[in-house]
């Protein structure tokens, strides 16, 4: 039977992360210990509304970035004022776990953030009080797996990580030991 693949960065958990974060609150248990549970990527197509191709081809480039099929996500109702009716797709999501998202954890970090233009770390505060962290990309192209020739129209995406942390402090803790570049 082969050996079980372990991504980089939850091996890099298993050995540095997790005993600095221990050490840092003084965890008792070893499961009290924060991780990240799961990340959701979203990318929302404001333009569907006229072509329902721009969905599809929003969703080609998200299984592109996270190596998984994503799901198309639908308008629950008709709104008349945005030429919207019910049903029709208006964006397309991805929820990551285990080994895909160490994968795609590591190469935002590592590839697609130092790649965004005027780049000046993320923002601190975006927090939600209850340890899972949101942030917004302006063009899904900074990702290497999109070929830029190739791209019709840029997309921005949104990325949250979820995490089993209870407060805001060991979430922070958590992704600046993933190397996450927060601002001062």
């Amino acid at each position: 039977m082969a050996e079980a693949y372990t991504p980089r960065l939850r091996a890099h958990y298993d050995t540095v992360v997790r005993p600095k974060l221990i050490e840092q609150f003084g965890y008792k248990n070893p499961m009290e210990v924060p991780t990240i549970e799961k990340i959701v990527i979203n990318m929302g197509v404001g333009e569907a509304t006229a072509d329902t191709k721009k969905a599809t081809t929003a969703a080609a480039d998200l299984a592109l970035i996270a190596g998984q099929k994503p799901v198309l996500t639908r308008a629950r109702k008709a709104i008349s004022n945005f030429k919207l009716r019910e049903n029709q797709p208006v964006g397309t999501k991805v929820t990551l776990r285990k080994v895909r998202m160490y994968e795609f954890l590591d190469r935002l970090v590592t590839m697609a953030l130092p790649r965004v233009r005027d780049f000046r770390g993320l923002n601190p505060k975006s927090f939600d009080g209850r340890g899972n962290y949101a942030m917004g990309i302006k063009e899904h192209i900074v990702f290497p797996e999109i070929n830029y020739d190739r791209v019709e129209q840029i997309w921005g995406m949104d990325i949250i990580v979820c995490t089993t942390a209870k407060t805001d402090d060991e979430a922070r803790a958590l992704l600046k030991a993933f190397n996450f570049p927060f601002r001062q």
